[in-house]
Formats: structure tokens, sequence, C-alpha cells
């Protein structure tokens, strides 16, 4: 019996596509768990984002405080040991102002170019067909 490929990347796989994307946001700009999942493959699947963005150590490269919920604002979690603060500060040291405690996405908002949406799709699918 021939054996199915699994239509979802592989966990450390989805990570690392998350933590590239993540990467990408410039300072000064944000993007939403649903934005990061669907640059990086994984549409509809947001809360996958927050769980590997939880897992980010303190000193690795990955942005990220810059990424936020569809609502403009950030989500909170008691499992996050004073890091809600955190991100806050960090944002606002990358000049990100918030009005009661939303940040506004017309002037926030990252919006990738068509041309690297498009790479990343291309990069992601060569990336599933060799798994």
């Amino acid at each position: 019996m021939a054996k199915q490929k699994s239509s979802q990347p592989k966990p450390s796989n989805t990570y690392q596509r998350i933590y590239q994307v993540v990467r990408l946001i410039p300072v000064g700009k944000v993007a939403t768990y649903g934005q990061v999942a669907e640059l990086a493959g994984l549409f509809g699947k947001p809360r996958v984002v927050g769980y590997a963005l939880y897992r980010v150590a303190p000193d690795d490269d990955v942005p990220w405080q810059r990424v936020i919920n569809a609502k403009g604002e950030i989500s909170t979690s008691a499992f996050r040991d004073g890091n809600d603060d955190l991100q806050r500060v960090l944002l606002e040291e990358e000049g990100i102002a918030f009005e009661k405690n939303k940040i506004d996405f017309g002037t926030y908002r990252w919006q990738p170019p068509r041309e690297l949406i498009d790479e990343l799709a291309e990069e992601f699918a060569a990336q599933d067909e060799e798994e």
C-alpha cells in the first residue's frame, strides 16, 4: 500500500516557514497572525503562527513582536510571563503608535509586494513537493 502524502507541512518545516515570513516584516510595520499564516501557505491556520511565535527565544532573530491579532491589538496570554507588555514596548520603540490599545492598520500594516508573495508561494510549493 502506498504511503499517502500529508497535505500539511511537518511541524518543524511549518515553524521555519512562519519564521521566514515574520523576518520579512519591516521595522515599523505589523502583520496579523492570519496574514503570516497565508503567506506561509497555512491558509486558515493563524493559531499555528501563535504557537510558533510563542516558541521564539528572546535572543532569536525573529521579530515576533510585529505580529498582532486581526483587531489590531496585542493578543494577551497568561502564559507569556509579561511578554505582552514587552511586545508593546518593542513596537513603540519601532515607532508604532497605539490608540486605545490598538494599532492603525491603515498606517502600520505590512503590505508585501506581489513579487514577494509569488516568490514565497513558489518556494513553499517546491518544499511541499520535496517532502
